[in-house]
């Protein structure tokens, strides 16, 4: 009999609810740990304890800490989350995740053992932490909800409390890996009650989902006014999302070190300050007004080249996949297996090139591509083909142009996953 794979035997757990000692031993190191630390507060609007399972608690996705951020207010609680498959593959969390019941997820893709599994512990009477995004924030603030999450909610007929976080993305950026000690507020409220996911749509309730979670930090610390410590470094690797001159419009030449971004063409730039206000060099420097407007304009920008007949986007990439026995070590997200070249038009996008010693061709349609998981920064991005986890590592600091593209074909080509309805997606400028 061969030796099961990682995969097989994560698809064969049955999850429980998290062990009653362990789980608020650990809760309770982290609250030592990291509460003063980062300056988390929380503010209650409802009482946790004064509901008893099953539920579901929803939040905002800021950064890779919501899980203390959403775990400490709830305790004495005990919640199963709900976190990406891959991150399941990697030592330093495998083991914390089997204990503490970590239900799987394959993210923008369709995952019935993660269905399954949310439905076991919600029929014991346990309680389920889920992030309706999908992943973690890049710009700064949220991105509409994943497919189906208001279906999901609607199925299971449980209360619906939620986390909402403010300054959570400043202090865990998503472009430098670096903390930044702040301050992080954390909401807590009840947001769905059993009869009004009865009442409602499933449109109705993504609205108010999108209403409840979103955040942007950058436009909350303009009234907040909370100093982040960034070491000297607030720009830190910032190009890999801002990579578009406002001035000169060329790509990829802009360079975040320091506290400073700066096109290395035309000398446009700025200081990134504490408090992650971009103050422009001098007068004659164009910059928008914070970092995610910034990704906002490119993101118009990219939603005009993808109407254009015959646009394509090519990048030679690095191909990552899981390993099949042994978990990745040293934080790393996956394993290369090859390299090619990668290709984003119309179509959707397709790989050519080498997998495990062999020549490949995968394609996804761009309907059933609405956007890509980033592991840890922005120096990759991953999707499933076939339910496979593939990871890209391409040339050069274009993932943020790559991130935006593929979304904005998503939508430009009719797909289901749009933008919130007041954004302005729309060049026009």
């Amino acid at each position: 009999m061969s030796k099961p794979t990682l995969a097989q035997k994560i698809a064969s757990r049955k999850l429980r609810r998290p062990p009653a000692v362990i789980y608020p031993l650990l809760a309770n190191i982290w609250r030592l740990i990291f509460v003063k630390r980062l300056g988390v507060t929380f503010e209650y609007k409802v009482n946790p304890k004064d509901y008893k399972g099953p539920f579901i608690v929803v939040s905002n996705h800021a950064s890779r800490m919501d899980y203390i951020y959403t775990g400490i207010p709830f305790l004495p609680h005990r919640m199963n989350y709900v976190a990406g498959y891959n991150e399941f593959f990697r030592s330093h969390l495998a083991l914390v995740f089997r204990i503490l019941q970590i239900i799987p997820k394959k993210n923008f893709t369709a995952d019935m053992y993660c269905i399954k599994e949310i439905t076991r512990i919600l029929k014991s009477g346990g309680i389920i932490c889920l992030f309706p995004e999908g992943m973690s924030s890049i710009s700064g603030a949220n991105q509409p909800v994943a497919l189906g999450s208001a279906k999901l909610l609607k199925h299971f007929k449980v209360p619906v409390l939620m986390c909402h976080i403010e300054g959570g993305y400043l202090t865990n950026t998503k472009y430098c890996l670096d903390e930044r000690r702040g301050r992080v507020k954390v909401t807590v409220d009840q947001l769905f009650t059993p009869e009004q996911l009865a009442s409602l749509s499933e449109d109705e309730v993504t609205d108010m989902l999108h209403d409840a979670l979103k955040q942007d930090d950058y436009a909350w610390n303009k009234k907040a006014r909370v100093a982040y410590d960034g070491h000297g470094e607030m720009a830190k690797n910032l190009h890999d999302l801002l990579y578009m001159c406002p001035k000169c419009r060329k790509e990829f030449t802009m360079l975040g070190e320091d506290n400073r971004i700066y096109c290395t063409e035309c000398g446009n730039g700025a200081t990134l300050n504490e408090y992650y206000d971009l103050i422009p060099f001098d007068d004659e420097c164009v910059i928008p007004e914070t970092p995610r407007a910034w990704f906002d304009w490119e993101r118009k920008i990219c939603s005009r080249e993808v109407s254009f007949p015959g646009f394509e986007l090519t990048s030679h990439v690095k191909l990552g996949m899981l390993p099949e026995y042994k978990l990745l070590k040293n934080q790393a997200t996956s394993e290369i297996v090859g390299e090619g070249t990668l290709t984003l038009d119309s179509t959707g996008i397709t790989y050519r090139g080498t997998r495990r010693g062999r020549q490949v061709e995968l394609h996804m349609d761009s309907s059933n591509l609405p956007t890509y998981g980033m592991c840890t920064d922005v120096s990759r991005f991953y999707t499933f083909f076939d339910g496979e986890f593939t990871e890209f590592y391409p040339e050069g600091h274009c993932v943020g142009k790559w991130l935006h593209c593929t979304e904005e074909m998503h939508r430009f080509m009719g797909g289901k996953w749009q933008n919130f309805k007041d954004a302005a997606t729309r060049y026009d400028s």
